[in-house]
């Protein structure tokens, strides 16, 4: 069983209700999010949401993953399959850790594992990892305008 983690990271002159605010207004996302083109769903633990990811230059793929964790302005986690359990699972998560001078660290990981996993490790890399940190410079904008 393949398993590989991605993990970014950006620094946002915003406190964390405002983060949390926009990370949890999925109706939104469409409006300044490159990489999660919409999410569908309600943001409590448990809630199934659908949920459209599309790096930059790729096709894209929608899923239907299920919240895990929802702390308000701390963290969100999902867990996203494709197929069957195993074959490739997507624990996607977002945190947030409040820094001094009402400063936040955004951490956006993603820890994949499944036999399918080394199949896909290099567009991982490369395009998702890519999406990844699009995302966080847009949360970054929309946090640090308002």
């Amino acid at each position: 069983m393949g398993k590989h983690h991605l993990q970014t990271e950006i620094e946002i002159n915003a406190g964390a209700g405002r983060v949390w605010e926009i990370l949890t207004d999925f109706a939104a996302y469409p409006d300044w999010n490159p990489f999660i083109r919409f999410i569908h769903g309600i943001p409590e633990k448990a809630a199934r949401l659908e949920v459209r990811v599309q790096p930059s230059g790729t096709k894209g793929m929608t899923f239907r993953p299920t919240i895990l964790v929802i702390d308000a302005g701390r963290e969100l986690r999902w867990l996203g399959r494709v197929l069957l359990p195993g074959l490739f699972d997507g624990e996607h998560r977002f945190a947030i850790q409040p820094l001094a001078d009402g400063k936040v660290l955004f951490q956006h990981s993603e820890l994949f594992s499944g036999v399918l996993v080394p199949l896909f490790r290099d567009s991982l890399d490369r395009d998702t990892r890519r999406g990844f940190d699009d995302m966080n410079r847009a949360l970054k904008a929309c946090a640090e305008a308002a």
